[in-house]
């Protein structure tokens, strides 16, 4: 499992290569005609099906614009990428995912995960063996719960990490509805490709780099509300009717919290589409692949196809993982001492009072 690259530990400031698809953009539009033709010469009606609602789409290197000079000669970038929206919490999602991976027999499968979060791919289907905490995108577990925390610390902060701990403890409380565990769409791809001999690639910037950007877009002002509301949605005792209960998946969770705090929709979804596109056709996993699946949430699908096709080799993964500071090290050191270490030990204990809740 290619695992990509380990983010420096001094990042360049982040420059957005790409801007954010327009609202006139229509991913399945752009690349139907080619979708449509590989579908059909495959033979499988289950392709054929997914290209028409719109989950599955392909998008063939000649799209793809101009490689860029930087780029090594040595890199030859895939022949086609397929990318295969999904549910986190659907049945439909596993089976769709067996299908079109079984159908296309790719060299790579991209998921939508991070290393810290790769232990999802490993955890138990079984719903009595599910931990009081619901499994989900934001969740510090698996054999390595120690090695997730510390690279949590090292890559994001502490606060990055309270944020962490309660979005993940939110997303529990919200999702207690559902009756499936989370991410059983990427537990299929990985033993599907396990099956056919496809490398698994994990494809998403690392969840701490996303939550520490998306914190610091906010004002202090925004911040704390921001605790408060999640703190709120957490603690709160009003019976929600069983019917009314429903699984909230990550994207639906970061476009409520935009809604809101509008600064999060650049780090918590402009960027990571940009980030995904990069790993499906110029990371060092996909070198002189032939094919290419990346199975991501479907909400992701339009920012990914648009990055995908508009990029003029302005990707490059260093751009992508950018922490912007304008502080001496000595003025961050200090800053960062003080205000990661009461933040993080204040959520920190909150948390753990907050699972014995649940």
């Amino acid at each position: 499992m290619a695992a990509g690259p380990t983010p420096p530990a001094t990042a360049a400031p982040f420059r957005p290569p790409i801007p954010p698809p327009p609202p006139c953009f229509d991913y399945r539009a752009a690349v139907l005609a080619d979708t449509r033709s590989a579908a059909a010469a495959s033979g499988s009606p289950a392709l054929a099906a997914l290209v028409e609602s719109g989950a599955l789409v392909r998008v063939p290197r000649r799209r793809f614009g101009p490689v860029p000079a930087w780029r090594s000669q040595d890199f030859v970038e895939p022949e086609e990428v397929w990318i295969l929206g999904t549910s986190h919490l659907s049945p439909e999602s596993v089976a769709d995912v067996e299908r079109v991976l079984r159908a296309v027999q790719p060299d790579n499968v991209v998921v939508e995960l991070c290393r810290s979060r790769a232990g999802i791919m490993y955890v138990s289907s079984d719903a009595s063996d599910e931990p009081l905490l619901k499994s989900n995108m934001f969740s510090l577990g698996g054999a390595k719960f120690f090695g997730a925390v510390n690279r949590s610390i090292n890559l994001g902060g502490q606060s990055a990490l309270a944020l962490r701990l309660l979005l993940a403890v939110f997303s529990s409380r919200i999702s207690s509805g559902a009756n499936r565990p989370f991410g059983e769409e990427f537990r299929a791809a990985r033993k599907v490709s396990e099956d056919i001999g496809a490398q698994l690639v994990l494809g998403d910037r690392p969840i701490e780099i996303t939550l520490e950007r998306a914190w610091k877009s906010l004002s202090w002002d925004q911040k704390t509300n921001l605790v408060i509301s999640l703190f709120r949605g957490i603690t709160s005792t009003t019976d929600t009717p069983q019917d009314e209960k429903t699984a909230v998946s990550p994207y639906e969770l970061y476009q409520k919290l935009s809604t809101s705090y509008p600064s999060l929709l650049q780090p918590l979804i402009h960027e990571r589409d940009m980030f995904l596109a990069w790993s499906l056709k110029r990371s060092k996993a996909v070198n002189k692949s032939k094919t290419v699946v990346g199975v991501v949430g479907k909400g992701h699908m339009n920012g990914i196809v648009y990055a995908l096709i508009s990029d003029q080799g302005d990707l490059r993964f260093r751009d992508l993982v950018g922490r912007e500071s304008s502080d001496t090290w000595v003025t961050s050191l200090v800053k960062g001492l003080i205000r990661d270490t009461i933040i993080g030990l204040v959520l920190w204990a909150l948390y753990e009072q907050l699972q014995a809740l649940l």
